[in-house]
């Protein structure tokens, strides 16, 4: 898979995974559990490939981050 999420898409995707989670573990709230969709950014974030990006040909990747890894 050729990489397409770059430096701060990656960056933001953890941070927003992490609050997510945050709030399905720590929030009373009964719809809190739709925090756990945080997996998700946290998950693309790591392998820093997204399966919505590849349809409509979008990389937040620099030119030089491309490489296959």
């Amino acid at each position: 898979m050729k990489p397409n999420v770059g430096g701060i898409d990656r960056a933001l995707r953890f941070i927003v995974g992490v609050g997510l989670i945050l709030v399905a573990l720590f929030s009373p709230h009964p719809l809190a559990v739709w925090g756990w969709i945080g997996i998700i950014p946290l998950v693309t974030s790591a392998i820093r490939w997204c399966p919505v990006y590849v349809p409509f040909g979008i990389s937040s990747c620099a030119k030089g981050q491309t490489r296959e890894h």
